[in-house]
Order: C-alpha cells, then structure tokens, then sequence
C-alpha cells in the first residue's frame, strides 16, 4: 500500500459503478476501520486482526488511490527529467530486472528435458522429442505477485518480461477491478478458437499468510510495498519461500523504520502512528527485523539497500544522499524529485500537494462534507479523506527526517 498523493474531492465518481467502498457503506467501513487503529487497540491486537484492519482499510482506500495516483500503489525516486508514471514503471522494472528469470528459463528447460527423457524411457521411445523444449518462451514462467492492490505493477512486469503473472490480494473489491482492468487491455487477452478468452496476468483473492497454492508452484515472486501489511515477516516470508521452486528469487521493496527512528522522540511516535493509522498497517518494523526474517524463513540473501539513499538528482546530501534542504544539497540537485514530493505540502493551487497545506487540509474537508450534506458523496467520504491526508502528512515527514522509507529492497534466493 501507499498514501494518497492527489486523493479527491472527486474520488466520488462512477469508475466502479458509484461505489467508493466494497463494504456495506462508506461511514461503517471507516467507523470499523478507526475502531481497529483507535489508541485502545493494541499493536498486538492489530496483528491479530490484521486481516479485519488490512480489508477495511482497502475497501475506503483503493478508489481514492487509483483516482490520485494510478493502477500502482507505490512510491519511487523521479531522476531528473522523469515523469511520474516513468518513474513508477523504472522502479517496477528494476525490481523486475533482479529476478533472474533467465536463470529461471533454463532451470524450467531442464525440468522439463528430464520429464521428457523419463516419458520417453516408460514409453521406450527410440528418439528423443524436443519439440516441447524448442517451445519454451518467458510466457511459460509463472512470477507471483505477493499483494498486488489493482495489478499496475503486474501488468507493467507481465508486459516488460513476457512472463505469466498472477497476483494475490486479501480484498476482494481490488481482485475485481484487477481483473477488470487486464480484461479491458487487448495486450492480455489471448483468444484461443472456441477456449474462454485467457488472461496472461490475473489477480485472485488470498491472504499472502497462508496462500492459495501448491508448493513450488512459482518461478520468481516479488512484493511491493505490500508485506508490510504482515502481521509476522516470517510467517509471511515462509509462504512465500513454500510458494517458489528451488532457485528461484524473491525480492521487494518493504515499508521499514531507519536508523534514525527514536522510540524515545514523541514526534517520531506521533509520525509512525499517522503513518500506521493512513495506511492500514499493524505496526511497522525495523530494516534488520525485515532481513533477519528473510534469511530466518530459509532465504540466501543475494542483495539489501534502502534504495530511497540512490542517487536520483535531488535534494540530497552529497556525501550520504540523504534528504537535505541545506546549500550544498541545492546545488547537488539536477532536477530529481524525492518519494515523498507528491506528499509535501505547497500553495500551488494547480497542484495535489495543494491539499496539504493547513487552507488545503481544511478546504478539501469541508468541501466533502458539503458535498456529502447534498448527496453527491457518502457518509464518511470526509473521515476518509482526513484519514488518507494525515498518513500523507506522516509519510512525508518520515521521509524529510529519514526515519522512514517505503523503498528498503531485499533480494533473496530460495536454494537449489
């Protein structure tokens, strides 16, 4: 998950057929939602219920995140010169680009030379057929998507790598406008004579805790800000690595507190609440707890950064990369644009980051609540709102003091 950056007034629309939640109404999905992240609830608690948390946050959420921020639901760096969408689709395939799938094509060659070889000497064949092995293409490697939201980035990486992607995500609304939207591009439907129509990536409903398949089952998965929804990183972890053949990797980017986080700092507590309580999460760990529990759940760690240190041509300290507004970090900057801009406020009324400012904050409320008065949006549009808008705030003030990043990439190998 991740927060809203242009998130809206106009978030009341008709995309899915007038409906802003998969719950019964807007006011009772956010009233249960809000029970759950209510000072009274434990982070424990959380955990327990994470499912319950996780479900209700997405129903009031996905419809304002795809109308102020697209088909994916993440964060990224913008190098100078980047559009928005250019960067989100450079992150995916980056992300992409570590899982070996070349590797992963000839292990699915051999596994097949070798069932050939045992058909051949059960039916005592005099040749052997390599017609089937000739046939092996990307299309033939299955890649899971470990919490897919609405499928932007598995329909980006399908398109990118060729291969087959299935997507898993506990809310069944976002499986629905998932599949929605692959039915609706030509590029992954493939028409088979008088066969149903079949999709080449889909997303289907499940709980990444305990998922829906066989063991082995995968060629390469990866997660993007999406894990950190888990309740136990290793439960969560260990599915994943029962879900993948030997060899193949997994990598993602994970929602993390730094270095830097100082439980004994009110204002670093207040901003982890804000954070937790915009975006649906339980609690949010640390970088070490996240490695250690993927090397716990059986992994060969291959590589481990927090890419939001890369450097992108911002604002960053030249000898750390860290965010910094100080001289010599305005003339290191060539025009890059930090994760966490759409989220900063500015009283550029052209703008979404319009919103975030104290005129913003309170325009846009009241706006909704007008709105709702008249009918033209549902009960509880507003709490949403305010809700979604103050796990913005969070994030971007995570960000600009470096306790926080969305973007702690891990890649691990499941062994041969």
């Amino acid at each position: 998950g991740t927060a809203n950056a242009n998130g809206s007034a106009n978030a009341t629309g008709t995309a899915t057929g007038g409906k802003l939640t998969s719950g019964p109404t807007v006011a009772s999905s956010v009233q249960s939602y809000e029970t759950l992240q209510s000072a009274a609830t434990s982070a424990g608690t959380r955990n327990a219920q994470y499912s319950q948390l996780v479900n209700a946050y997405y129903d009031l959420a996905t419809l304002f995140y795809e109308w102020g921020w697209g088909g994916s639901f993440h964060f990224s760096n913008r190098w100078p010169g980047e559009t928005f969408d250019e960067a989100t689709r450079r992150h995916e395939f980056h992300l992409a680009g570590l899982l070996d799938l070349g590797g992963a094509l000839g292990r699915l060659r051999r596994e097949r030379q070798k069932k050939m070889k045992e058909e051949e000497k059960e039916e005592e064949k005099e040749k052997p057929n390599e017609k089937e092995e000739d046939k092996l293409a990307m299309a033939d490697l299955k890649i899971l998507d470990v919490g897919c939201g609405i499928g932007g980035p598995m329909r980006n990486i399908c398109k990118f790598t060729g291969c087959d992607v299935t997507g898993l995500t506990l809310n069944q609304y976002q499986v629905e406008r998932g599949n929605e939207l692959c039915r609706s591009d030509p590029h992954f439907v493939v028409h088979g004579g008088d066969e149903e129509p079949k999709l080449l990536c889909r997303s289907v409903q499940g709980d990444f805790m305990s998922q829906p398949f066989p063991p082995s089952t995968f060629d390469a998965a990866y997660a993007i800000e999406a894990t950190c929804h888990a309740p136990d990183r290793l439960k969560c972890y260990s599915e994943i690595y029962r879900v993948l053949k030997p060899g193949a990797i997994f990598a993602c980017y994970e929602w993390c507190l730094t270095d830097k986080y100082d439980p004994s700092d009110a204002q670093h507590v207040r901003i982890k609440k804000q954070i937790e309580e915009g975006d649906g999460l339980p609690d949010i760990a640390t970088m070490p707890h996240c490695l250690d529990a993927l090397k716990a759940a059986g992994f060969e760690i291959l590589h481990e950064r927090d890419c939001v240190l890369d450097e992108y041509g911002g604002w960053q300290d030249p000898a750390t990369k860290e965010y910094s507004t100080s001289p010599e970090a305005r003339r290191h900057c060539r025009g890059g644009k930090p994760w966490m801009l759409p989220l900063m406020p500015s009283w550029n009324p052209f703008t979404q980051r319009f919103q975030f400012n104290w005129f913003g904050l309170r325009l846009t409320k009241y706006s909704l609540k007008v709105m709702e008065f008249v009918g033209l949006a549902p009960r509880g549009t507003s709490r949403t709102q305010i809700l979604l808008q103050s796990g913005g705030m969070g994030l971007a003030k995570g960000g600009e003091l470096g306790i926080f990043t969305p973007m702690y990439l891990m890649v691990g190998r499941k062994p041969e």
